[in-house]
């Protein structure tokens, strides 16, 4: 009993020490924190279940979140294991930007500039023009192409950039910004992006953030869904058919229902 009651209070320890560096990275706004943009969270979970590509994360809110192996894998880093406390930074929209085990350094640093000139084609590349007037030239992580390609060039932004010197957020950087996005809006970059359009019949109805289909050429899949598109994927049942957008990371973005509705 007294190893129970120990092994308990050391778990609580550990989440109290979580807490506080959470309360501590969203200081950022008041530039106290390198590490996270305005609106980042940090949440604390315990990993219960590896998959092959992909940890199953108990964040203690109910549903789990789904790390894929691959966002420590590209940086060198040890893979997860079952047991394993740690921390998964998500954005203003939920998103993931980045998982490190509790107490792993990270090395994210903020850059405050502006967008030099519209993103090619695709989104993977943007140029920064930054406040002491350099450019640097950065790959984009899929997860934020959207919300850089929506900063208008010449408007002031605060860019996150993560190990492998690769922007995984971004937010305007004062409420000026904001204000000049309308004069500025002509200039954005087009929400082009790669994803790539597959109609499907579902097989299995989204479950586990996860759902199964069958396209046209009757091969079977399992695709991963994003969790703002989650809701209007839980519509569909099985054997309807409708059209999926799947991004560079292989993760369902969004649905079009198509006409007829059973197949």
């Amino acid at each position: 009993m007294a190893q129970q009651a120990l092994w308990r209070l050391a778990v609580l320890i550990v989440w109290f020490v979580g807490a506080v560096s959470v309360a501590d990275a969203a200081s950022d706004i008041a530039g106290t924190d390198p590490q996270l943009l305005s609106g980042d969270r940090v949440l604390l979970g315990t990993v219960e279940e590896i998959r092959s590509d992909q940890a199953k994360v108990d964040i203690g809110e109910g549903q789990p979140r789904y790390i894929p192996m691959n966002v420590r894998k590209d940086k060198g880093l040890p893979e997860l294991k079952i047991g394993d406390l740690v921390e998964i930074t998500v954005n203003d929209q939920n998103l993931l930007v980045d998982v490190h085990k509790a107490g792993e350094a990270s090395h994210h640093r903020v850059v405050r500039g502006q967008l030099a000139g519209p993103m090619p084609t695709g989104h993977d590349k943007a140029v920064i023009r930054t406040t002491d007037g350099k450019e640097e030239s950065h790959l984009i992580r899929p997860v934020a192409k959207s919300k850089v390609a929506s900063i208008p060039v010449g408007a002031d932004a605060i860019f996150l950039i993560d190990e492998l010197d690769k922007i995984v957020d971004v937010t305007m950087g004062s409420v000026e910004s904001v204000h000049r996005t309308a004069e500025l809006g002509q200039q954005k970059s087009p929400l082009k992006g790669n994803l790539n359009r597959i109609v499907v019949v579902v097989l299995k109805p989204l479950a586990d953030n996860a759902i199964s289909i069958r396209t046209e050429d009757g091969k079977e899949h399992s695709y991963q869904v994003r969790l703002l598109i989650q809701p209007k994927l839980a519509t569909l049942s099985k054997d309807d058919a409708a059209v999926i957008l799947v991004d560079e990371e292989n993760k369902v973005t969004d649905v079009a229902f198509m006409p007829g509705g059973k197949k």
